[in-house]
C-alpha cells in the first residue's frame, strides 16, 4: 500500500477514534442518577482574575453513590465554588459546612430517565453521522488517487483502491460497534434503579 494511501487510512481511524472519545465525554456528562466527579467536569471558576477548571482548584470525589463532595484547597474558594456550580444549573444544591461542598445527586424519574435515553440515542446517532461523514470522505479520497486526480501526482491500481475500500468500511463497522456497544451501556445504566 502506498504512502499517501496509508496516510488516509490512518487519518480516517484517528478521527473515527475522536468521534467516539468525543462520545464518550458527551455520555459521561448525563448522570444516571449515580454520583459521579463527570458531573462538574465543565465547571470552571474565577481564580487569581482567570477562568480555570473546578478541579484544578479543588479535590473532587464522591462520598457515596449518591454524593459528590467538593474540597477546595483553598478555604476562600468555598463559596466561589458553591456560586459557579448553582450557576451552572445542573440541579444540584450544594451543602457548605465551611470547608467542604457535598452535592447530593437526586433521584432520576422513570419519566426523566427515558428522557436521558433518547438524549443518549441521539448522541450516538450524532456520532454514527460523523463516522459515515469520515468514511465518506476518506473513499472520496481514494478515488481520487485511483484516478489519478489527485495533489499527489499519484495514481494507485484498482486493486489497492479496493482493499483500502475494504479497511475503511472495516474502521467503519468497528467503530459503528462500538458506538452501540456505549449507547446499550449508557441506556441500562439510566433503566436501573
Amino acid at each position: 500500500m502506498t504512502e499517501e494511501v496509508q496516510m488516509f487510512l490512518d487519518d480516517a481511524q484517528v478521527r473515527m477514534e475522536k468521534a467516539y472519545n468525543h462520545l464518550e465525554e458527551e455520555l459521561a456528562k448525563i448522570h444516571t442518577g449515580k454520583a459521579s466527579p463527570a458531573m462538574l467536569k465543565e465547571i470552571t471558576v474565577e481564580y487569581y482574575g482567570s477562568r480555570v477548571p473546578l478541579q484544578q482548584v479543588a479535590a473532587v470525589g464522591v462520598k457515596d453513590p449518591r454524593t459528590i463532595v467538593v474540597q477546595p484547597w483553598e478555604k476562600n474558594m468555598l463559596p466561589v465554588i458553591e456560586k459557579e456550580i448553582l450557576r451552572a444549573n445542573l440541579g444540584f444544591n450544594p451543602t457548605n459546612n465551611g470547608e467542604v461542598l457535598f452535592i447530593n445527586v437526586p433521584e432520576l424519574t422513570e419519566e426523566r430517565r427515558k428522557q436521558l435515553v433518547k438524549l443518549v440515542k441521539q448522541e450516538g446517532e450524532q456520532a454514527k453521522i460523523a463516522i459515515r461523514n469520515i468514511r465518506r470522505d476518506t473513499l472520496k479520497e481514494i478515488k481520487k488517487l485511483e484516478k489519478g486526480d489527485n495533489d499527489f501526482d499519484i495514481k494507485i491500481s484498482e486493486d489497492e483502491a479496493k482493499e483500502a475500500q475494504e479497511k475503511v468500511q472495516k474502521f467503519t463497522d468497528d467503530y459503528t460497534e462500538k458506538i452501540d456497544k456505549a449507547l446499550e451501556l449508557k441506556s441500562k445504566e439510566l433503566m436501573t434503579v
